[in-house]
């Protein structure tokens, strides 16, 4: 039984994940697990050959990152990539089966925290890591360790979230397209609101989706004391996700669809709340062709924003098209993150100095972070001294703005102890609150109460004050 709540609880942080990429553009398998130079055991699994470093991971930055150590170093290293959804169970069968192969594991944030609890990962303040601690922005260095403070994990990358936005219609609605100027439209929900109607008064939407700010969603830990914290920022941030979905202030293409990602590069049809919630599957907002020829007769309109953390860079680059040069980058109404890949070292690995040299490598060498900016062609790292050297460096995509000096800005702010291991399952909960109030299959009491008994079924002992 215990087994089975600790498979739930990593697979509950690795669900978004299949469809975000958290460090290149391609940061996971999309299908099944993509092995490296290490044979297939039975069941699956990479084996060892000699003695080289096993690397287990969901992120394929890290077969990059391996091909990069053994051409620096001469060491041999074996890097098997998961799929996310299949990656927890991989991982988890091994170490409780008492195996001693993967050498280097890895978790997404949201993932971590039952990993620390049950013991996945070695202890790396054993091996020397507070010797790097000033290095590393810091609320990247505080997801790495467990709850008594040990670090656990270190990720070579930050994700704070910003709100990236089209410069041609900032001038033309706005006047100007100053990234401070145009972040004071999104300085907080209301002003999110009214951002919102003039855009569409100019035949703009704000967003392609009304999911666009869930980075945003609140300045304040879920759980303080033991007990829910519903405050009035959650309640303003439901308020405007329902006035953008109802006001038809947004394109209404879902996250990671067809008509998201072509946002990004222009024009897109003006579909409806139906299609949006799925009550109207006329169509296809996934298959590209089918949905052109559905959508060929549509008013048409262009998104002015999205948003998305540093690794949304990445993804904007490679949809932008001809409207490459036409985007910039600014702050939202509040400091946000979202993924980022934590590496660490399995607790049962026979080759933790190995490990921890590897770990170092990709980490905490500048010269490695200087090859990392330039071969993911814009990736944010973690190591102070690479984001401040190359702090000037202008992105071409992004009007020639200088996004290193920004996106350090943005980390320092950056409060990790409002995170709580709580914040997935409550978070989700909420949002299927907002999604019942929009689309009106729910008032706002009811699915507000709907939310608390959702909340204080999952964690009974949380302390709910209704």
């Amino acid at each position: 039984m215990k087994r089975k709540k600790l498979l739930a609880g990593i697979l509950a942080g690795t669900m978004a994940l299949g469809l975000v990429a958290c460090g290149s553009s391609d940061s996971a398998d999309s299908g099944s697990a993509a092995q490296a130079d290490g044979a297939a055991a039975e069941d699956g699994s990479a084996a060892s050959s000699g003695d080289a470093l096993v690397i287990w991971t969901l992120a394929k930055d890290l077969e990059t990152f391996g091909e990069y150590y053994e051409q620096q170093t001469g060491n041999d290293v074996e890097v098997v990539v998961y799929a996310p959804e299949d990656y927890p169970t991989k991982v988890q069968t091994a170490i409780m089966g008492g195996e001693t192969e993967p050498d280097i594991i890895v978790g997404e944030p949201q993932m971590l925290g039952d990993m620390y609890d049950n013991g996945f990962f070695a202890n790396l303040d054993d091996l020397g890591a507070q010797d790097y601690a000033d290095q590393i922005v810091d609320y990247v260095w505080q997801v790495g360790q467990d709850k008594e403070g040990v670090q656990r994990a270190v990720s070579y990358q930050i994700t704070p979230a910003g709100i990236y936005y089209r410069r041609d219609i900032a001038q033309e609605v706005f006047g100007t397209d100053d990234p401070e100027t145009i972040g004071a439209k999104f300085a907080d929900y209301d002003t999110i609101r009214e951002t919102a109607q003039t855009l569409k008064d100019a035949g703009y939407r704000i967003f392609a989706s009304d999911s666009e700010i869930n980075y945003f969603s609140g300045d304040s830990a879920w759980v303080v004391d033991g007990a829910l914290n519903v405050d009035q920022g959650r309640l303003d941030y439901m308020d405007l996700v329902v006035d953008l979905y109802k006001n038809d202030l947004t394109a209404y293409c879902n996250q990671w669809s067809t008509p998201w990602y072509q946002a990004m590069a222009g024009e897109v049809p003006i579909l409806t709340a139906d299609i949006q919630n799925y009550a109207d599957d006329s169509v296809n907002v996934w298959d590209a062709e089918a949905f052109a020829e559905q959508t060929a007769d549509l008013e048409k309109t262009s998104v002015f924003a999205f948003g998305l953390p540093s690794w949304g860079v990445l993804t904007m680059r490679d949809n932008v098209g001809d409207l490459s040069g036409k985007w910039g980058v600014c702050a939202g109404p509040s400091y946000g993150f979202g993924g980022g890949t934590f590496i660490g070292i399995s607790s049962l690995s026979k080759r933790q100095e190995q490990a921890w040299d590897f770990i170092k490598f990709v980490c905490f060498n500048e010269e490695t972070a200087d090859w990392w900016i330039e071969t993911s062609e814009g990736d944010t790292v973690s190591l102070i001294s690479a984001l401040e050297k190359h702090a000037e460096d202008a992105n071409d995509v992004y009007g020639g703005q200088t996004l290193y000096s920004f996106w350090l800005d943005q980390a320092k702010g950056i409060d990790y102890s409002k995170v709580t291991q709580y914040d997935k399952v409550i978070g989700d909960a909420w949002g299927a609150a907002i999604g019942s109030i929009k689309t009106g299959e729910m008032n706002k009491e009811d699915a507000i109460s709907n939310f608390y008994d959702t909340v204080q079924s999952t964690y009974p002992d949380l302390i709910i004050n209704r």
